[in-house]
């Protein structure tokens, strides 16, 4: 009885911490506010690489934090959440109206649709501008999300990687990302434009994903898997970056929210499918499909136009 009751204890918990990814949104939604159009995919990518550091880090402090109990890794964390609810709260300004600069109405006080309104165009045009971007977000995230999922079951099985080894993997990944999103992703945009980025990224993350279950040393694996971090520090930055442009001004927050909503759900679904395809079908089978998924999601992204940043650029001139 004491396992169950911990077992749930530890599944509230995780919902908990998941309802708190709200703020991913909100987040993008304020770069879109306070950013100058040319420059939201690295503001987007500055925005995942800090998650990427805490992916990074927090694994590590995780291990430490077991030497001083079992409970110690969860209060640490949620006291790092406190702290960053306290420094929002006290110094992250709220953007001025005149700073808000998406594509879309041209007057910030444009009527809002209700956001049921938003979700419903996304199932009822999937053709159309936004909509496509949020399914090729989404889907992209369950295709990612899926090898998540059962990654360090592979390893394990494969590789005999344990929970005592498994944290270099991470950092490792981790670092690719965080160089990615930090250093290199904005000079890319800057070179080629999102849309280009977007549909490169897909294009590398489906042919990491369906690689990893190809024969070889670990080595060989490790120098496979860079191609994911890579793929996702393209894709899911420069997707966001277009969704800012095209969104009405009015609607930001609202589009935002429900892309994230729809990634969430991607969320959910991947790991239940990938680990049953993983137990019952192979070890190699779910990283094929979850390869195939991604490489729907690059060709929904041929269907994406380019954006004109000079257009967007003047627009932002006009509305400050």
């Amino acid at each position: 009885f004491a396992f169950a009751a911990n077992v749930w204890m530890l599944v509230l918990s995780r919902l908990v911490q998941g309802a708190g990814g709200g703020i991913t949104g909100v987040a993008q939604a304020y770069v879109g506010d306070a950013i100058a159009p040319r420059d939201r995919a690295k503001a987007l990518g500055w925005l995942s690489a800090a998650t990427n550091a805490g992916v990074m880090i927090g694994p590590g402090i995780g291990s430490l934090a077991t030497n001083l109990g079992a409970a110690a890794p969860g209060l640490i964390a949620a006291s790092l959440c406190l702290i960053n609810v306290l420094y929002a709260w006290r110094w992250l300004p709220e953007p001025s109206p005149h700073q808000r600069h998406s594509q879309g109405q041209s007057h910030p006080s444009a009527p809002r649709r209700p956001i049921f309104a938003v979700v419903k165009e996304v199932f009822r045009s999937p053709g159309d501008d936004i909509p496509r971007l949020i399914w090729i977000y989404s889907v992209g995230m369950l295709g990612f999300m899926s090898m998540t999922g059962i990654l360090a079951l592979y390893l394990q099985a494969e590789f005999g990687i344990t929970e005592r080894t498994i944290g270099l993997f991470f950092v490792y990944v981790g670092a690719l990302g965080l160089l990615m999103r930090a250093v290199i992703l904005g000079k890319l945009i800057d070179r080629f434009g999102e849309t280009r980025i977007m549909r490169v990224g897909a294009a590398l993350l489906a042919l990491g994903l369906a690689a990893v279950p190809l024969p070889g040393p670990v080595l060989t694996l490790s120098l496979i898997i860079a191609l994911v971090p890579i793929g996702t520090a393209l894709l899911f930055p420069a997707t966001s970056a277009l969704v800012t442009h095209r969104a009405p001004r009015a609607e930001l927050g609202q589009v935002l929210g429900v892309q994230q909503a729809f990634g969430s759900v991607a969320r959910v679904i991947a790991p239940i499918w990938a680990a049953a395809a993983f137990q019952g079908l192979g070890h190699p089978v779910p990283f094929y499909i979850a390869g195939g998924v991604v490489a729907f999601v690059a060709l929904l992204s041929l269907g994406v136009k380019q954006v004109v940043h000079g257009a967007a650029v003047a627009e932002h001139a006009a509305a400050t």
